[in-house]
Parts: C-alpha cells; structure tokens; sequence
C-alpha cells in the first residue's frame, strides 16, 4: 500500500513549484485532482518542447503531472464556486500557489475552507509568502534566484552572478512544500486537526543556501565566490583532460593521499594526508597546476575509472543525454514510462518521466496513468461527488466548467 492511497488532493497550481509539489504526493498514491479555470489553463501545458504541444501536453508540463485527474471549472462564476465547495468537503489538503490573497478574494480563505472542511491541510506556495513586506509580490524561480542571493553565490569573479541553469528554487521549494504536507498529514492522524501551511520560495532558498548563511555570519563576509573549483582544496576542483572535463572530490586527507596515489605521486600522498584545511590552503596554487599537468594526458572516462577504483569521488562533467543514456543511471528506475502513454489513443507522450524510487514496488512511489490532458477528467470527478449528466451539461454550457472533447454529448 502507497502511503497516500486514501489521500485526496484539490491541486490549484501552476507552472512547476506548486505541481511539483502535488507531484510528490500523486505517485505516493494521493488522488490529486488537478483545478484549471476553463479560459486560462496552467501555463505549462504550452511551454517546453514536444509533438503534444498543440494538445497541451508539452515537456514542462508533462515533467511534472502524471497520476493527476483534470477538471476544469470557473471559480470565478457562481456555479464554479459551489462545485469547488463539495469538492472541498471531500478533500483532505488543498494546494495553491496563486499571488498571494487571490484565493480570498473568491472566498476561498483558509478561514473559509475550513468550515467545509475542519481538518483540511491548506498549502499555499508563494514566492515571497503570505505576510510581510513583499508578500504582495508574484515571483518565479528566477526572480528568488536573484533576490536571495543564490545567483551571486554562482559562477567565478569573471562570471557571477549567475542564474542556475534548471528551476532549482521551483523544485526546492516544491519538496519543501510536499514535506510540509506529509508532516500536517501525520499531525492530523494524532491531533485529528487540519493546518495552514505558508511555504515561500524564497524561505526555500534561505534553507538551500544553509552553510553560506553560516558562513555569512561566522566569517562576517561573504563566502568567496568559486565557481566549478573549491577555494583552497586542489583536490576538490575541475580540470581539464584530453578530451573533456574532469570533477574531483578528494576532499578528505585519505582520499587526497590516494587521489595522488593514482597521479602517480605517492609521496605527496603521504605528504598531504595529515594536513589541515590552513595548511592545503597554503599549498593550494601549486598543487592545484601538479595535478591539471598530470590529468591532461589521459582521457577522462579513463580518470574516472581509475579514481574511482581507489574510492576517491570523480566524475567526467557529462551534458543531460549522456548522463541519461548511461545504463548506471538507468539501473536506478528514476525515469519510469507512465502506463499507457504513447499507445495510439493516448495524448500523452511515451517518454519516461522522472520519479524518484527510494523503496520496493508498491510502498514508495510509482507511476499509473500519464499526464492528464486539460478537462479529461471533469465528468468523471463530478460525478464522483452527486452531479448528473444533466447538470454536467448545463453548467458545461454556462461556461462554468469544461468537459472533455468528445464527452459532452454523453453528459
């Protein structure tokens, strides 16, 4: 049994950090029904690459909402609003991530929903949070990157600041939110009381920047700025070879004595090993040209090899495909391909997605149906809660909700 298999989620999010979140939990077995106002679905579904763009199921989205259902209702209309109602008094955590207050301007308070529901779990993922100053304020990944402090911690003296490549904050801050949630969730079942969870992506940076806030306020200035290199161990620092790049990570004295052990110089192994962090420092420079002299005359899957056999962390710096396409990184099941998806009546694309395995098939996450395309699941779900296919017609033609194509003429 999944841990989340009699969890139902409302998910009103968009874009990555709130779906990301409700992704967690979806292939943990929750029932995420994902809210989409009919006009203006969740950007996503058009953003990235990919044949199903047209269709709405482009890469960003797909990324991130397999094991959701799709309903689309107006929550601005009358009728949208009390649909969303009885969904509330069925659910056990809803997640939003809207500006902050614009769910309270349609009613849909934490005060509010909690009359509905008395022990619901409500999340809300904001850039900036839901008090303060800047809680106002919309933000994406990039713009917490460069408020936080994250993209001038990135790069070297010539390239910082730097904006991280992937939407780390997006995804930090979704697994914080997700953490939030299972732990509301394990509350309830003692307490039997629901909670209002405020998650704010740039607390989420603050937490993934921890040892440079230590260092900030130990060393009274900033932590230097290094790029792909460590400021002062030579044995934890990238390097070119003769054909590509090399990371190290001889980062303590053993592995620093045997890193230079595979260099072939075993007596500055043995030099090395019993040094403190002061002392490597102050060898830093010298060392550092040693081992960049030695490393370019052999090809890097030869280094990584070699290292690795003698237990000091190496790798090749390797670009998304090769890394993917190699079969190690296949071994571990974390790109799994959605049942269903890529057969000939699916919308879905075939490709494998990305879900993290950390237990044996059947406790821990797992995937059981593609992402979702927009109103897919509309009658079904209101169905689910008394409504009939009279009703699901009427209020489909009064725009207050969205039913799949080709399902209207059954309701």
């Amino acid at each position: 049994m999944q841990p989340f298999s009699d969890i139902r989620i409302l998910d009103l999010t968009h874009v990555i950090a709130g779906p990301f979140c409700t992704y967690q939990l979806a292939v943990m077995g929750a029932d995420v029904i994902k809210v989409e106002p009919p006009g203006r679905p969740d950007m996503s579904r058009a953003s990235g690459a990919g044949a199903t763009i047209a269709a709405g199921l482009a890469s960003d989205f797909t990324a991130h909402n397999a094991n959701k259902r799709s309903v689309c209702i107006d929550l601005k209309s009358a009728a949208g609003a009390r649909i969303l109602r009885r969904l509330l008094a069925t659910a056990d955590v809803l997640v939003e991530n809207y500006r902050s207050g614009a769910l309270a301007e349609l009613g849909f308070d934490y005060a509010a929903v909690k009359k509905l529901r008395p022990d619901i779990i409500y999340c809300s993922l904001t850039g900036f949070g839901q008090h303060g100053p800047l809680a106002g304020r919309t933000a994406y990944d990039n713009v917490i990157q460069a408020y936080s402090g994250l993209m001038a911690a990135t790069g070297d003296a010539g390239t910082s600041p730097l904006k991280v490549g992937p939407p780390v904050l997006d995804y930090g801050s979704g697994i914080q939110a997700a953490f939030a949630i299972a732990a509301a969730l394990y509350r309830r079942t003692a307490t039997g009381r629901g909670q209002r969870i405020d998650v704010a992506m740039l607390d989420a940076a603050v937490m993934m920047m921890s040892s440079h806030v230590m260092y900030l306020q130990a060393a009274g200035r900033l932590p230097p700025v290094t790029g792909n290199d460590h400021a002062s161990n030579a044995g934890y620092c990238c390097y070119p070879t003769a054909d590509g790049q090399l990371m190290l990570g001889a980062y303590t004295g053993r592995q620093a004595r045997d890193m230079w052990t595979v260099l072939g110089d075993p007596g500055r192994g043995r030099a090395v090993e019993k040094l403190t962090p002061a002392a490597m420092a102050e060898r830093f420079q010298r060392d550092r040209r040693r081992i960049a002299g030695l490393l370019i005359a052999r090809p890097a899957d030869h280094w990584e090899a070699e290292f690795n056999r003698h237990r000091v962390p190496a790798a090749r710096v390797r670009a998304l495909d090769r890394a993917l396409a190699d079969r190690r990184l296949q071994s571990r099941a974390v790109l799994q391909r959605v049942p269903g998806a890529g057969a000939d009546d699916a919308a879905a694309p075939a490709f494998p997605v990305a879900a993290f395995q950390y237990a044996e098939p059947g406790s821990g996450p797992a995937l059981n149906r593609p992402p979702p395309a927009l109103a897919e699941h509309t009658g079904e779900v209101l169905r689910e809660i008394g409504y009939g296919d009279r009703e699901l017609r009427q209020l489909h033609d009064q725009g207050a909700i969205k039913l799949a194509p080709g399902t209207e003429e059954a309701a």
